[in-house]
C-alpha cells in the first residue's frame, strides 16, 4: 500500500455527515409483508458472538468496528442497526472478507481476527471505518434474499449515499461497488435475522465505497 490508497480511503469519511441526515427516513411503502415482522436487530445479532476467535466465516472483526464507531461516535448514523423497530437492510463483510482487505491494503495477511482489526484500525480513522459501514447499511427496506436477486442490474442507494448494483450471475450474486479494479462482494449467506424488520446477508469481501 502507498500514502495515495490510504489518504484515498480516508476521504471516504468525509462525506458522512453530508449525507447522514437525508439516508435515515423510512419510507413508508417500504413493507416487506402482510405479517408484522419482529423487532430483533442487526446489534443483537452480531454481539450474540463471543469475540474474536478462529472461525473466518462469521462477522467478529465487523462486530468490532461497529463498537469501535458507537464508542467514539454514539450519535453516528451507524446506530441505526442497534434500533430494531426501523427497517434495515445490511451485507455483513466475513471477518475473511476484512482480513483480504488489510492484505490488499498492506501486502500482509494477519494471522488472527484481532490483528486484523488492529491492522484495519491503523490504515483507517474512526470517520473513514464510520463510512465504510454506511456503505453496507440500506436504511429504510427489509430485502430478503428473493428481493435482492429481483434487482439485478440495479443500482441500491446506501446509508452513505454512494450506490452499489446487483448483478446476477447463474446462482452468484455479486454486489458492484465503486472501486473498478478489485474483485466485487459475492454473497455467500442469506437472510440473517429473518422475520425481523432488520435482514443481512453475508458477503466475502468489504465493499468500497471509493476506487482505490
Amino acid at each position: 500500500m502507498n500514502t495515495r490508497h490510504t489518504a484515498k480511503l480516508g476521504l471516504a469519511g468525509l462525506v458522512t455527515a453530508a449525507v447522514a441526515g437525508t439516508t435515515l427516513a423510512a419510507p413508508a411503502h417500504a413493507q416487506e409483508s402482510s405479517a408484522e415482522p419482529g423487532t430483533r436487530s442487526l446489534a443483537k445479532v452480531l454481539g450474540a458472538d463471543r469475540g474474536f476467535d478462529r472461525n473466518w466465516h462469521d462477522y467478529d472483526i465487523l462486530e468490532k468496528a461497529v463498537l469501535t464507531v458507537l464508542k467514539a461516535k454514539p450519535s453516528s448514523p451507524v446506530s441505526v442497526l442497534a434500533k430494531g423497530n426501523q427497517r434495515v437492510t445490511a451485507f455483513l463483510p466475513t471477518d475473511a472478507a476484512f482480513r483480504a482487505l488489510v492484505k490488499d491494503l498492506t501486502g500482509t495477511q494477519r494471522k488472527t481476527e484481532r490483528g486484523t482489526f488492529r491492522a484495519l484500525a491503523r490504515i483507517a480513522d474512526v470517520d473513514t471505518v464510520e463510512s465504510v459501514l454506511l456503505y453496507h447499511v440500506i436504511v429504510g427496506k427489509t430485502l430478503g434474499a428473493k428481493k435482492i436477486v429481483k434487482r439485478d442490474g440495479k443500482a441500491i442507494k446506501t446509508a452513505l449515499g454512494a450506490t452499489i448494483t446487483v448483478k446476477v450471475k447463474g446462482k452468484k450474486v455479486i454486489l458492484v461497488d465503486q472501486d473498478r479494479n478489485d474483485r466485487n462482494p459475492r454473497v455467500v449467506m442469506v437472510n440473517i435475522n429473518q422475520g425481523n424488520k432488520q435482514i443481512a446477508h453475508g458477503i466475502d469481501r468489504v465493499l468500497r465505497p471509493i476506487d482505490l
